[in-house]
């Protein structure tokens, strides 16, 4: 007979055990904790830097801060949604030249009369970011109608604009000849060339800076990764891929193209104030296609679509021609400026051409996917068995 008596409750099952662990998942939390630790190390040498480091590595070090937020910006509107900009100069020119007006106190120089408004210069600076988000505003109708090629075309006739309002409104850019910027004045302190003694080094312009540079460049980028890896990624994403698609699924399409254009103008223009304060000089021969050009580079060698991918990729493209320039002397087929030759600048032009062919053919994903693709093969990799 059977022992299980018609209508009792089945014995209670014994408890399950833990089950097996899934491939990888144990190395998981120590790759975490080692890739914390690396981030923490990484921070706390880029703030010894300026107690070590002359003033030329500084100021090419505060170059790359602000071509990576200026590439930040680009790459959530190119990489990220998709809309080819190549105007992307003409609002690092705004946010430049927004900031000479508004801290400049006007007068005479270099035989033109100046305009400025004389503010405090850290709200000069907010108030400069906030034009070139307005630039970008009015812009942005077109922006958020027009895609791809389209796009790049319409943006390409800013550059134009912007070059012949720099050269000809000289009593707001000075002319060919530039104008200077007014020192950053923040919490009592001026961030000129007088010089602070701290730990026994002094810190002038550059070693000041470089903290304003790291602390904004900081705040773009987690700010940027908040949307990416948010709702508002997903469907920047989504327009990117298939814009019908993503308008059928209740993505405003035409929205989300004219915010993330203004949000990519506030970038650069933010990346412009800070190349104004390191040059203390702004020429408007710099704010001209080459340097559309030179930040969409930026965002293909670093890799489409990421923060990371930005920051490496601007400090690719920033830092080749200092250090062509630096070492020139000891570098093969590359001569000092007007030596004949080929000039540093030229040579690293060929060199990120270079890079920008071998990126599209070979690393689809830029230079800041190394790094994951290796991590992702280690952790594919089969657990071995057990002696």
């Amino acid at each position: 007979m059977s022992d299980v008596i018609p209508g009792a409750a089945p014995a209670p099952a014994a408890p399950a055990g833990p089950g097996p662990t899934p491939p990888g998942a144990a190395g998981r939390p120590r790759r975490g904790r080692v890739r914390h630790a690396l981030w923490a190390a990484a921070g706390l040498v880029l703030l010894a830097l300026p107690f070590y480091l002359d003033r030329f590595w500084l100021q090419a070090g505060l170059f790359a801060i602000a071509a990576g937020i200026g590439a930040i910006g680009l790459n959530l509107l190119t990489g990220a949604t998709g809309q080819l900009s190549m105007g992307h100069a003409f609002f690092l020119a705004v946010g430049a030249y927004g900031y000479c007006a508004l801290a400049g106190d006007g007068g005479r120089a270099g035989g033109h009369e100046l305009v400025g408004l004389g503010l405090p210069s850290w709200l000069a600076a907010l108030l400069a970011v906030a034009l070139a988000g307005a630039a970008g505003g009015l812009f942005s109708p077109i922006a958020g109608r027009l895609r791809g090629a389209y796009l790049g075309i319409a943006t390409l006739a800013l550059i134009f604009i912007g070059q012949h309002v720099l050269f000809n409104a000289t009593s707001l850019t000075g002319g060919f000849n530039g104008r200077a910027v007014e020192p950053l004045s923040l919490l009592g302190i001026t961030f000129d060339d007088t010089e602070t003694v701290i730990a026994a080094v002094p810190f002038q312009s550059a070693e000041k800076l470089w903290y304003v540079g790291l602390a904004a460049l900081l705040a773009c980028a987690l700010f940027a990764r908040g949307i990416l890896h948010g709702r508002p990624g997903r469907a920047l994403n989504a327009i990117r891929d298939h814009n019908i698609a993503a308008g059928v699924m209740g993505v405003p399409v035409a929205r989300y193209r004219a915010a993330v254009f203004v949000l990519s103008s506030m970038y650069a223009g933010l990346a412009g104030v800070l190349l104004a304060l390191v040059f203390q000089r702004t020429v408007p021969d710099y704010f001209g296609m080459v340097l559309s050009l030179e930040y969409l580079a930026m965002i293909v060698i670093g890799g489409l679509g990421t923060v990371a991918g930005a920051v490496i990729g601007a400090a690719f493209v920033s830092l080749l021609p200092q250090l062509l320039t630096r070492y020139s002397d000891a570098l093969p087929l590359v001569s000092a400026p007007g030596t004949g030759g080929i000039a540093p600048g030229e040579a690293s032009r060929y060199l990120y051409g270079a890079a920008v062919v071998a990126v599209v053919l070979f690393l689809p994903g830029g230079l800041a996917r190394i790094a994951a693709a290796t991590t992702s093969a280690r952790s594919a990799r089969p657990p071995k068995e057990p002696a």
